[in-house]
This record gives structure tokens, C-alpha cells and sequence, in this order.
């Protein structure tokens, strides 16, 4: 058994589509995909993509990012409604959204969302952010609090204990995952990346490898005795920092 993992497909290009619906049928039913987020932000497209995956995989896992929790185009009152919506669509088409056990491996999904844990959003930021304005959360709901809310979700998992742990986000764990190289112009990105409250999680799991989402730039480093790799897939014209392919992350 081999265990791939990818994010940010962002279904609603074409290419994309295309992409996925161009995987084989064969080359990997004794296999396992993580999913780690920001597949579509509708639900139709989410529909066809876990479909497509299901079918494709011995079994999927997966969990939301930033994009599938918009409602501006679905019609749940609030993101955290849509967030059951996408659990119930999930479900339905055969993909998993909490841990799973192979023998000597364990694969626990991590919820999160971000909460300034990397910087405050300026202005400019709070303006141009979609999630601003796409996302929708009950009265009292800040980032924080919202970020709180999908952590606790986590609890009952972090005493997974294997041989192997692999563990994955949507959203990044720890700032110093982003590289040097990246401008400062871009860096005004940084709040919205992730919370170091995944990490805190990340810590008590022992985790392995982590795989998460979210920047768009793919890296794999080690900190801390753990393995960090995002293979993001990307816009179209991202072809620099994305991958346009599956990454084989474990093999038993």
C-alpha cells in the first residue's frame, strides 16, 4: 500500500478538472490519497471531485480548507453549517474525514482555520482576503474562535499512537514553513496561513510526516523530528512553486 497525498486541486479551472478526471482507474486502488483541502467552493464541483477520488483510491481522506467553507455560491446560512453539508457529502460518496488505521500506520486528519498565531491582517489584507466576505460564521465567531472550534475537533485523535503517524492540515501548522525566498510584498499573506495550535497538536501527536495545504508553495523540510510536505497543486499559472502531480508520501 502506498499513501499519496495532494492539495488545492481548485477544481473550478478546467485544467484541473481535467487533470483528475485523467488519473487512472488502476494504478492506484491498493492506495490511499490525503486530501488536504481547498478542493472547490461549490458544492457540485466537491460532489464530482470526491466522486472521481473515491473511485480512483482504496480509500480517500480528506478535510475541507479555506474555500470549500465560502457560502456566497452554496446556500448553508453560515460556514459551519456548510462545513456539515461538505461532512455529509463526504460521507456519502465513500471519503473519510477522521482517522484511519493500517496496521502500523495511523492517518489523522487535522481541522483548523487560522487565527493571527503569525501576524496581525492589515488593512489592505482585511479588504482583498476572500474568506472575509465569502465566509459567513455565527454571532461571536472570530477567527480565533473559529479556529478554536475545528482544533477541539481534533482532541479525541491526539493520543494516536504507531509505528507511523501521518498527520495533515489544510492550513500550516508553523510560520517558518514558509522559505526565505518568498518577497515581502507576498508576506503580507502570513495571518491567514494557518495557527499554532495545529503545531501544539502536531507536537502531542508525534507525528511522523504532516502534509498541509494552503500557501501554495511546495516544500518538504524537517523541524522537530517531523516531516513537513505541502504538494499543493495550484492555479493554472502556478507552475513554479505547485506540482501538477501526485506525491508519494509513504510506502509500506
Amino acid at each position: 500500500m502506498r499513501v499519496f497525498a495532494v492539495s488545492d486541486i481548485h477544481l473550478d479551472y478546467e485544467q484541473n478538472r481535467r487533470w483528475l478526471h485523467e488519473l487512472s482507474r488502476q494504478e492506484f486502488c491498493e492506495d490511499v490519497l490525503i486530501l488536504a483541502g481547498d478542493i472547490t467552493d461549490t458544492m457540485p464541483l466537491l460532489e464530482e471531485g470526491l466522486t472521481a477520488v473515491a473511485c480512483r483510491f482504496f480509500e480517500v481522506i480528506y478535510v475541507p480548507g479555506n474555500h470549500e467553507l465560502w457560502v456566497h455560491r452554496n446556500g448553508a446560512d453560515n460556514s459551519l453549517e456548510q462545513f456539515e453539508a461538505i461532512r455529509r457529502v463526504a460521507q456519502d460518496n465513500g471519503v473519510l474525514m477522521e482517522p484511519r488505521h493500517y496496521d502500523s500506520l495511523s492517518i489523522v486528519p487535522l481541522f483548523g482555520w487560522y487565527d493571527y498565531s503569525f501576524g496581525q491582517p492589515s488593512p489592505e489584507l482585511r479588504r482583498g482576503w476572500l474568506d472575509f466576505s465569502a465566509c459567513r460564521w455565527p454571532n461571536g465567531f472570530d477567527p480565533a474562535r473559529v479556529t478554536r472550534h475545528f482544533v477541539a475537533m481534533n482532541e479525541p485523535a491526539l493520543n494516536v499512537r504507531n509505528r507511523t503517524v501521518i498527520s495533515f492540515s489544510h492550513f500550516l501548522p508553523r510560520i517558518d514553513l514558509m522559505p526565505a525566498f518568498i518577497p515581502p510584498n507576498k508576506r503580507k499573506l502570513y495571518p491567514v496561513l494557518g495557527s499554532s495550535l495545529l503545531e501544539q497538536q502536531i507536537r502531542k501527536l508525534g507525528s511522523d510526516i504532516h502534509i498541509y495545504g494552503h500557501s501554495h508553495v511546495n516544500l518538504r523540510s524537517a523541524k522537530d523530528g517531523t516531516i513537513y510536505l505541502n504538494n499543493a497543486f495550484g492555479y493554472p499559472h502556478e507552475t513554479r512553486r505547485t506540482a501538477k502531480e501526485l506525491v508519494c508520501v509513504f510506502k509500506a
